[in-house]
């Protein structure tokens, strides 16, 4: 898969971004916006194993937010199972010298059109640390809508903060 945005683009997983992946992931102020799942340090062998397994996916779900020379942030949909098969999380960072210019914005509104498109989904949400307010605004650029506050459901670097959810319904769209 590869979609265009701006002079960005989204695209599959190649093994040689193990490098870029492992310089822009290894850094303090990504892993606190993240789930434990990604590590802190990370290393080359964490890129590796992360390249290995998004790539391994069927359906391919996990994508990298590239220039025209690397790999500077991911984005991926989990499709939900059983009763909720019909809605997808989105996930996604970008590398910290990348914030600011608007990728992450175009980044989400190509996947989630992308996910709309490709899957029999209706509804594609997120999970928002409190003390991520520029992901709310991500997501609010690309008319996603608070659903709610799970007060004090995430603990993260030893504190107990709340989540914050936003979802968009795709005749919302």
């Amino acid at each position: 898969m590869e979609i265009k945005i701006s002079q960005w683009k989204l695209r599959s997983w190649k093994l040689s971004d193990y490098r870029s992946l492992a310089k822009y992931a290894n850094n303090r102020n990504i892993w606190i916006n993240l789930r434990d799942v990604f590590p802190h340090p990370y290393n080359e062998d964490d890129a590796r194993d992360y390249i290995r397994f998004a790539g391994g996916k069927s359906p391919e779900t996990s994508f990298a937010i590239a220039t025209s020379d690397e790999a500077i942030g991911a984005i991926s949909l989990r499709l939900n199972e059983d009763v909720a098969k019909r809605s997808a999380e989105i996930g996604y960072w970008l590398g910290e010298p990348f914030s600011g210019q608007g990728i992450a914005t175009r980044a989400v509104g190509a996947v989630v059109t992308w996910g709309f498109n490709t899957f029999d989904i209706v509804r594609i949400y997120a999970s928002v640390f409190e003390w991520n307010p520029a992901s709310c605004r991500v997501l609010e650029k690309n008319g996603f809508v608070f659903e709610g506050l799970a007060r004090r459901s995430i603990i993260k670097d030893g504190e107990t903060i709340d989540g914050l959810t936003y979802a968009l319904v795709k005749n919302d769209s």
